[in-house]
């Protein structure tokens, strides 16, 4: 009997504490995680994500934007379940509330805000796993969410033009990384949902003429919005050694968004 793909790993998820992140979170330990930390900024969503995943989650409190979040929550990882092995990265958030938009209407606020939360905590969490796989000699795998608005945007309805760079950052990040530490045996790749209902996505979700074009823009499954279980099947693999042999890919899990046009309900204007 073949061996569940992550058996005996242990993994940080960085944002792991609710959405796509604790979602993945119980995908790794269904699979064969040994352990696995997810790490959040609410006390109330840590709490509950120890209670709901079992002895087997720890929880690290904690701002991903600050530099010494992730080296804690790897440290946390060593200390209680003996060993580090992958890192997916999915801490992040829209920029819309504190100035992010078009670019005539972005402010100073946003733009740091935005870029913050979306691009710096991902090199923060990628230079702390970077380092202790060095250090360990072992090679590890990372992951980090990007977004298809990265290189797809949807100017209709998600003209936040700060998010669209950090995400598009992170692929050209993530797939430089991947290239210097490949001979390290250090792989690093991304994920790329469309629209996911996420708590990020709420106001979205409730936007009649979004769902109405989300219906055209990601066709599959009926048109829909996409679930954060849709994306568990390609993290476990991606963190696996079954990927063992794939580094700086980018992967989207968009429901068909990258190859559909999407139709404009009638009346809609740009946001």
């Amino acid at each position: 009997m073949a061996e569940p793909p992550l058996s005996d790993k242990v993994i940080v998820v960085v944002g792991g504490t609710t959405g796509l992140g604790l979602s993945a979170a119980r995908a790794f330990l269904a699979a064969g995680a040994r352990g696995v930390v997810v790490t959040g900024r609410n006390p109330g969503n840590a709490r509950a994500a120890v209670a709901a995943l079992g002895p087997a989650c720890v929880a690290h409190e904690g701002d991903a934007a600050e530099p010494a979040h992730a080296p804690g929550a790897i440290a946390l990882a060593r200390e209680r379940f003996g060993g580090f092995h992958g890192l997916y990265h999915v801490a992040g958030g829209s920029g819309r509330r504190m100035g992010d938009g078009p670019l005539h209407e972005l402010s100073d606020e946003g733009l740091r805000a935005t870029l913050e939360q979306n691009l710096h905590s991902v090199i923060f969490s990628n230079r702390a796993a970077v380092r202790q796989f060095l250090a360990q000699g072992t090679g590890g795998a990372i992951l980090n969410i990007g977004s298809v608005l990265g290189w797809s945007p949807s100017p209709a309805f998600f003209a936040t033009h700060a998010y669209a760079a950090a995400k598009a950052a992170v692929v050209g990040f993530t797939r430089s990384t991947a290239a210097y530490y490949a001979p390290r045996n250090i792989r690093l790749n991304v994920l790329a949902p469309a629209l996911v209902d996420t708590p990020m996505a709420r106001r979205a979700a409730a936007d009649e003429r979004i769902l109405k074009f989300v219906a055209t823009k990601q066709p599959l499954d009926g048109g829909r919005i996409g679930r954060s279980d849709d994306c568990d099947g390609a993290a476990v693999y991606l963190l696996s050694d079954a990927a063992r042999f794939v580094t700086g890919q980018v992967l989207a899990v968009d429901g068909g968004w990258t190859v559909s046009d999407g139709q404009i309900p009638g009346g809609a204007g740009q946001d």
